[in-house]
């Protein structure tokens, strides 16, 4: 599984997964990402953090928002230099944690929770939990719109 970053032509930032480059470059050149926020496929790859390999298991936390709801905060308002803006960044960071905060937690129970509320039988709302990257995967490959956490966003919350 490789995930690469992206940004849409409205600067939103975005992340895709994809089981290979190629597979990646033929859906952006195919127009088929399609943005989370705006729902722009002018969308351009832009450099990714770095991803580092634990010993942990392949378990993550993982958020849904509702339908209709304005996504996490994306992008990083940097200054003219290019470099983020320390106290912008704080910021974001902070609207982050608040939005992470007021979602409800589900645990390992995510990804049934996140279709249930995709299905509309159970009520729609924000949610976060435990899942694997093949169910989030699976998830959003029937069209469930989920979002990684990073676990210091969460780990703080219990």
């Amino acid at each position: 599984m490789i995930i690469y970053d992206f940004r849409c032509e409205r600067e939103h930032r975005f992340e895709g997964w994809f089981s290979s480059q190629e597979d990646c470059e033929r859906q952006v050149e195919a127009a088929q990402l399609r943005c989370p926020v705006c729902d722009s496929t002018v969308v351009s790859r832009v450099p990714s953090a770095l991803h580092v390999k634990s010993s942990q298991p392949e378990h993550g936390r993982t958020a849904r928002l509702p339908a209709g709801t304005a996504a996490a905060p994306s992008g990083v308002p940097v200054q003219g230099g290019g470099a983020p803006d320390p106290v912008k960044l704080r910021e974001a960071m902070e609207r982050l944690r608040s939005w992470v905060a007021a979602t409800e937690d589900v645990g390992t129970g995510f990804a049934d929770e996140a279709r249930r509320i995709h299905n509309q039988q159970a009520p729609e709302r924000a949610i976060r939990g435990v899942t694997t990257a093949d169910e989030a995967r699976a998830l959003h490959d029937e069209g469930i719109p989920v979002l990684p956490l990073p676990a210091h966003l969460v780990d703080k919350l219990h």
